[in-house]
């Protein structure tokens, strides 16, 4: 793998796993060390992958010469201060979703990449998939018309598990940010900001938000009607009509899956999913090519974009309520 793209990675948790694991369909790309505050769990890491060094803490990581850019895959709570160790150290980063806890921390984020002059994305993989720049396309066509609607919803059935981070207000838990940052985001890429949002959710026990839905408005008169839910499997379905159509993206949205164009003239065109992995190596390719060319942001999914989605997470956690001890 001559002139691989060399990743660090800090977490070695399901997504850090599924990253890596896709990269290995990648002919330039190399998991080539992985950070972990334990030596167990980065040994257990490093030994999937061939040649990749494990290092027992993060700062090891960020220093090491060889490292091209870094992927932070640990929980959302702790992605501002990975990120900025990162970054102070002159490593371009790929942090994953949500991209921070809240806004203000998201702007210290891109503030401190800006200051470096380095690399920064988002790892929000739904949007550099095959069917979701087909998405794109068609609506840069203009063949569904105005949108006036967009339904996304996402949800999984993991309140019963009791995983730490979905249950516990100190983790940043709930369905919001864990779950809800997808459909969220998704309509941030058809409509853009909204001109007001209204929300509401249910609560857990602990003083997460089981449940929460909202409702974007925006200047058009478009609306997005958006879902998160961790206590029941919801059909985890997006829509998009417009005044001559409407695209359907089938179960689950977020990852590569079948869709169709259905027109008002009977018309119905059907976008079969060929795809074969998981689903995180576009990023990953878009992350590099950032690098090599030495640009700060990807055009797909700029900075700016990250921040207006936060700041829409923001304005849903107020006025439902939901806050967490630490801020």
């Amino acid at each position: 793998m001559k002139d691989a793209f060399r990743w660090g990675i800090i977490g070695t948790g399901g997504i850090a796993i599924a990253f890596a694991t896709d990269l290995q369909r990648l002919k330039d790309h190399k998991v080539a060390a992985v950070g972990s505050r334990s030596a167990q769990k980065g040994n257990a890491f490093a030994a999937k992958f061939q040649d990749c060094k494990a290092y027992g803490s993060y700062e090891e990581l960020v220093a090491d010469p060889n490292i091209d850019g870094v992927y932070v895959a640990t929980p959302h709570t702790s992605h501002v201060a990975n990120t900025l160790l990162a970054v102070r150290s002159g490593k371009p980063v790929l942090c994953e979703k949500p991209f921070a806890v809240n806004s203000a921390e998201a702007k210290l984020m891109i503030d401190a990449a800006r200051e470096m002059n380095v690399a920064l994305m988002e790892a929000m993989w739904t949007r550099f998939l095959p069917h979701i720049k087909k998405t794109r396309d068609l609506l840069s066509s203009g063949v569904l018309g105005e949108i006036i609607s967009v339904e996304a919803d996402h949800g999984q059935r993991l309140a019963p598990l009791q995983i730490p981070r979905l249950m516990l207000p100190e983790l940043a838990g709930g369905a919001l940010l864990d779950l809800g940052i997808y459909p969220i985001s998704f309509a941030h890429m058809v409509l853009g900001v909204p001109e007001k949002i209204t929300a509401s959710s249910t609560f857990t026990a602990e003083g997460v938000d089981a449940q929460t839905s909202a409702i974007f408005n925006y200047a058009s008169g478009a609306q997005a009607i958006l879902t998160a839910n961790m206590i029941t499997s919801t059909p985890c379905r997006a829509v998009i009509s417009g005044t001559l159509g409407r695209l359907e993206i089938d179960s689950v949205f977020y990852r590569p899956t079948p869709m169709r164009l259905v027109l008002n003239d009977g018309t119905i065109t059907d976008y079969p999913n060929g795809y074969e992995g998981l689903g995180h190596r576009e990023e990953a390719i878009e992350f590099a090519q950032l690098v090599r060319s030495s640009k700060m942001e990807s055009s797909i999914l700029t900075l700016n974009q990250t921040y207006e989605i936060m700041q829409s997470l923001d304005e849903i956690r107020s006025q439902v309520k939901l806050s967490y001890p630490f801020e």
